[in-house]
């Protein structure tokens, strides 16, 4: 690999023994994936995927120690997936003990690292790092050191920043030393797509779904999308950027997608159309029948597949401002037609800490709680992490959800008539 002299200097231990590994550690990753260079990481921020302060985290804890104590902090300020807790969402006394004494111990010791390693500030926990409630908004073009799967292709497709799917702790290398490999989703070449996707659906179809059918058939390659835009427009606005949002995550978690463009709408796709398909590109047709026969062929690993479920989760990756709005029209008008007045299976929405600050000053906030749903910062995965959790029936529209924990899928439409309405 060649290296500017700058970058040997750091190699060589010229600014330390700990900054030499780290800069060792990058170059061993990029020659694994050929990568001849190293170029800077130019975003503004950093974010970081290792988030929960798991016990059995030992080497990760002795890692973060040693950089603090070499003063090898990150270059940038970064924000980090969400907390693994919080008290509001349901759970009981052997489970918190689970959640407090086994897994996530080390929670408070954890977060003290990372106030010395750069974290932007205590409401930055969140997968959502992107919304503008966050503040971690990459430029197009930004070069990042990410490995938050669902961040990671938002940031790739619809900002047109620049990262690769690294791995939690690379992370923080990257951001540490400044560089980060010259290869995949970095180069012009890796943007390319390799698939087209061709959407002909009646209606607009499910965003979480249609990543779903997407991702497991391209897995890591690059989809170009065509016939969305039909039911997006052709503006970034909230709306379509929400949708990416969740679209993206199941790409990215159900298969392993960490670039796609859409027609007519993604940044790339606007300024270079089909000059971004390969020539050998393979062909994809999304009908109805399609996403039927993917939905139908996700399986069901609740013990009882009858159980009556016992929980909700809501974002998954974290929920916008307008989805919490929105939501609150749904639910609300949800149980009017149901007769009922609070939602009927305990339900909760995730959101960034910020999301959440702005919507309680909104008059939606409280209406929301009046349902009966509780909304939290907390990541559904690490709740659902716990073992007594994970025998719990527990439903969700998030397919990244879905894909790693029991939780059981449903469509937006199903999950509102369940919480509203009540039964299986």
């Amino acid at each position: 690999m060649y290296l500017t002299p700058e970058q040997q200097h750091i190699l060589d231990g010229g600014k330390g023994e700990t900054l030499a590994k780290v800069m060792k550690t990058m170059v061993k990753y990029g020659e694994i994936f050929g990568a001849e260079k190293l170029v800077p990481v130019t975003s503004e921020y950093n974010h970081l995927v290792t988030s929960f302060g798991l016990k059995a985290l030992g080497p990760v804890y002795e890692l973060m120690n040693q950089l603090i104590e070499a003063g090898a902090v990150s270059q940038q300020k970064f924000s980090m997936d969400p907390r693994p807790v919080d008290k509001n969402v349901p759970s009981n006394f052997i489970m918190d003990f689970v959640f407090n004494k086994f897994m996530y111990s080390k929670q408070d010791f954890y977060e003290e690292q990372l106030k010395k390693l750069g974290l932007m500030n205590e409401d930055a926990f969140t997968c959502a790092c992107y919304l503008d409630q966050v503040g971690n908004v990459p430029k197009q073009g930004d070069v990042l050191s990410w490995a938050e799967s669902s961040a990671v292709v938002y940031a790739n497709s619809v900002l047109g920043a620049r990262c690769n799917r690294n791995s939690g702790i690379v992370d923080i290398m990257g951001s540490v030393v400044g560089y980060v490999p010259y290869f995949g989703l970095l180069t012009d070449e890796g943007r390319k797509a390799s698939w087209v996707i061709k959407i002909q659906t009646a209606k607009k179809p499910e965003a979480q779904l249609l990543g779903s059918a997407i991702g497991m058939k391209v897995m890591e390659e690059v989809p170009y999308v065509v016939g969305l835009d039909k039911w997006l427009g052709n503006q970034l606005d909230e709306a379509a950027c929400t949708y990416l949002k969740d679209f993206g995550a199941a790409t990215a978690s159900n298969g392993a997608v960490g670039l796609y463009h859409i027609d007519g709408l993604t940044p790339e796709a606007k300024e270079q159309g089909a000059a971004l398909i390969k020539e050998d590109a393979q062909e994809y047709i999304i009908d109805d029948a399609e996403l039927q026969r993917v939905y139908d062929n996700y399986p069901v690993i609740w013990k009882n597949k009858d159980a009556k479920p016992k929980l909700c989760f809501m974002g998954c990756p974290h929920m916008s401002l307008q989805q919490l709005k929105d939501w609150t029209d749904k639910v609300e008008a949800g149980l009017k037609a149901a007769g009922n007045k609070k939602v009927q299976i305990p339900t909760v929405f995730t959101a960034a800490p910020g999301v959440l600050k702005e919507f309680e000053k909104t008059p939606y906030a409280a209406r929301l709680k009046a349902t009966g749903v509780i909304t939290s910062y907390i990541c559904p995965l690490m709740y659902m992490n716990n073992p007594l959790a994970g025998k719990m029936p527990v439903i969700t529209s998030s397919n990244k959800l879905r894909t790693y924990t029991t939780a059981r899928y449903y469509t937006d439409d199903e999950i509102l008539v369940q919480i509203t309405k009540g039964g299986k």
